[in-house]
């Protein structure tokens, strides 16, 4: 049974186009957009916040739903299909260990430079390990920490949060929530505590800008090992 509202779109054939110009910018988009940009491509004064809560409604029992991510909009599979489409699509390559743990210690820790990687992981960090992150999306070079050396600092990007189901970074487990997932079975330091993941793109007080074209951006490529004293 549609609700008052569903009818009032159906009677409203100004706010329906309004609702098809929304799903075509989102479906052609190669990233979520948010509301401002999706606004520009519309006619003045929609609003554009309401088109997006019709379509969230929608499309919720469907196969292919409306998610914010980051803070902005894409359409998505429906979680509960994924099996689905993994049944003939060909396994992706696996992250190594050591770089599943160098994007969490990022995510949590950003912004981070390589030498504070290292220090919370107790080993060396490879230049590959960190391209890897780099060339998937997953984590950019935000600037450079301003102490002796000029040292990079990592953070992750909108297209982790996307890959990962998350709309915003602070979505990210906490502690308890990973000691119910079994990922603490030890007995932990009564210290410890879990950072509280920042991923604001404004640089800090003690981080100059990244130069715009700045590839090689370690001074060698070490294999993952023990942490340099």
């Amino acid at each position: 049974m549609s609700t008052p509202e569903q009818e009032e779109w159906d009677g409203d054939l100004t706010m329906l186009e309004h609702a098809r110009m929304v799903e075509a910018l989102l479906f052609a988009a190669a990233e979520p957009l948010d509301e401002e940009t999706i606004a520009e491509h519309l006619p003045e004064r929609v609003d554009v916040a309401r088109v997006l809560k019709h379509l969230l409604e929608h499309y919720a029992p469907r196969g292919v739903r409306l998610v914010q991510v980051g803070g902005c909009w894409a359409f998505r599979t429906a979680p509960d299909l994924a099996p689905l489409l993994r049944r003939d699509r060909s396994e992706p390559r696996k992250l190594s260990r050591a770089a599943v743990e160098t994007l969490a210690i990022i995510a949590y820790h950003q912004p981070v430079t390589r030498a504070e990687i290292e220090a919370i992981r107790g080993v060396s960090v490879a230049k590959g390990t960190l391209d890897v992150l780099v060339e998937a999306g997953w984590v950019r070079l935000r600037g450079r920490r301003r102490t002796p050396g000029r040292p990079v600092t990592f953070g992750t990007t909108p297209r982790f949060l996307d890959h990962f189901g998350l709309n915003q970074i602070s979505d990210l487990p906490g502690l308890d929530e990973l000691k119910a997932a079994g990922f603490f079975d030890g007995r932990l330091p009564s210290a410890f505590d879990m950072p509280l993941p920042f991923d604001d793109p404004a640089l800090r007080d003690d981080e100059d800008p990244v130069e715009p074209d700045m590839r090689d951006f370690f001074e060698t490529d070490v294999p993952d090992g023990p942490a340099k004293p």
